[in-house]
């Protein structure tokens, strides 16, 4: 998907977010902070398209938050993955929960989320061909389909989600908001604006690192002690905001 409209375009980026990137086309690890008046978490970051059992098992030692799989908006409704909170919703209205419910028709509650104005959630799934869908080479293959079905999608290529996926399952899915990043700056965001600018499948995994020690959150500073041990990128939610305003003037459509 990369052009070289988009390679020289990176030059008007910081070396960071430049580094970022490369590393996204490289399949790899990264880390990403969203900011202090949201979750003030730290996330691991890799394409859905190259997640291996090994990835899923440094999430969850390593990180042992959610592993979750961000897919844009405009997949999003290709493979009509609903908010889970409109499935919620649906269900405690008595109303008809069905392959076509509308996408979008939830309204959270003032205070329902502290750091936020709605959630991204949305179905929970296995592959149809995992046993029980929680050992690494499950999730990755899960991870990793999820990733190649919405390759297909934008290729403008038939996709039939619910022939290849069942839920409940034990890899989460997450909506990415039509705004994107004018409306909502969460990882889930923040991680699929990254995968356009990189020019890859936008299908990105995130898991939340916790601390053994007392089972909150890391600590920022924690997380960028690990980035500097284990050779990744830490990056925060700003530095993305900041490109990503680049890249529109150039390639949003």
């Amino acid at each position: 998907m990369i052009n070289e409209n988009q390679k020289q375009a990176d030059g008007q980026y910081s070396e960071k977010i430049q580094k970022s990137l490369q590393t996204i086309r490289d399949g790899k690890f990264f880390l990403l902070y969203d900011s202090e008046k949201r979750e003030g978490e730290t996330d691991f970051v890799i394409p859905a398209v190259s997640v291996q059992p090994q990835d899923v098992k440094t999430m969850r030692k390593d990180g042992g938050g959610l592993i979750c799989v961000a897919v844009s908006p405009k997949v999003s409704k290709i493979m009509k993955l609903p908010f889970m909170a409109d499935v919620v919703t649906a269900a405690a209205t008595n109303d008809k929960i069905n392959p076509k419910l509308e996408i979008g028709t939830f309204v959270e509650k003032e205070g329902d989320i502290q750091y936020d104005k709605k959630s991204s959630f949305s179905l929970w799934v296995n592959h149809r061909n995992n046993r029980t869908g929680i050992p690494d080479d499950d999730r990755s293959f899960t991870i990793r389909r999820l990733g190649e079905m919405t390759k297909t999608a934008l290729e403008g290529k038939p996709v039939d989600f619910a022939s290849e996926f069942r839920t409940p399952g034990h890899t989460a899915t997450l909506r990415a908001s039509d705004g994107l990043l004018d409306e909502r700056r969460g990882q889930t965001e923040l991680s699929i604006a990254l995968a356009l600018m990189a020019g890859v499948t936008p299908a990105m995994v995130v898991c939340e690192m916790l601390d053994d020690a007392n089972g909150k959150a890391l600590s920022k500073e924690d997380a960028q002690k690990y980035g500097e041990q284990n050779g990744m990128i830490f990056l925060e939610g700003w530095e993305v905001v900041e490109a990503f305003d680049i890249w529109k003037k150039e390639f949003d459509e």
